[in-house]
């Protein structure tokens, strides 16, 4: 890859990905290769068939939380 021929654009998201791929080696995601236990599974099957949905809002407002 030629990074000289790359616009400011392009280099920007590079970058980004590069550091977004460093975090995940860092940080990683402590559930991984947890199983889901039977109650957790069947809340969320049922979640999943209901209509309703929230936005990330209206989940932080009904927490008390603020972005």
């Amino acid at each position: 890859m030629d990074l000289s021929a790359l616009t400011p654009a392009q280099l920007k998201e590079l970058v980004r990905g590069l550091v977004d791929d460093r975090l995940r080696e860092l940080i990683g995601d402590p559930d991984l290769g947890l199983s889901l236990g039977e109650t957790l599974r069947a809340r969320l099957k049922v979640a999943l068939t209901e209509a309703e949905r929230l936005s990330g809002e209206e989940v932080a407002d009904r927490l008390g939380l603020r972005w």
